[in-house]
């Protein structure tokens, strides 16, 4: 898993993601911006399912973030969809919208976010 972190012209930070963890980088966009509080959240949550078999959850106003001891899953809230809206044999593309990574990936990225949002 790819990443790169950029300022916009505001000062802001924009999270780019590689292929298929895009919307981990969405996620960092719209869900943290400037609240690291979210992350030090994420990261207890981290340890505390650990070697567990629980799983923890966050829905934010776009993205939803699931985790459990091995896996972390960011989702678009909009994903839901009803079985009934859709043609037999269509699929909807969800590359962006959905996105599986492992925790220890995942936390790597939160550190990496971290030091570049202490530089400013």
């Amino acid at each position: 898993m790819e990443y790169e972190f950029l300022r916009d012209i505001t000062g802001g930070v924009k999270v780019r993601m590689s292929m298929g963890h895009e919307v981990v980088g969405h996620w960092f966009n719209e869900e943290v911006k400037d609240n690291l509080a979210l992350l030090d959240e994420v990261e207890q949550a981290a340890a505390a399912v650990k070697g567990t078999e629980r799983s923890w959850q966050r829905t934010g106003h776009e993205y939803t973030l699931w985790l459990d001891g091995e896996e972390v899953m960011v989702r678009a809230n909009l994903l839901e969809f009803s079985g009934d809206e859709m043609e037999e044999g269509m699929n909807y593309y969800d590359e962006e919208s959905l996105s599986m990574c492992g925790v220890e990936d995942f936390l790597l990225v939160i550190a990496a976010y971290r030091e570049f949002v202490s530089k400013a």
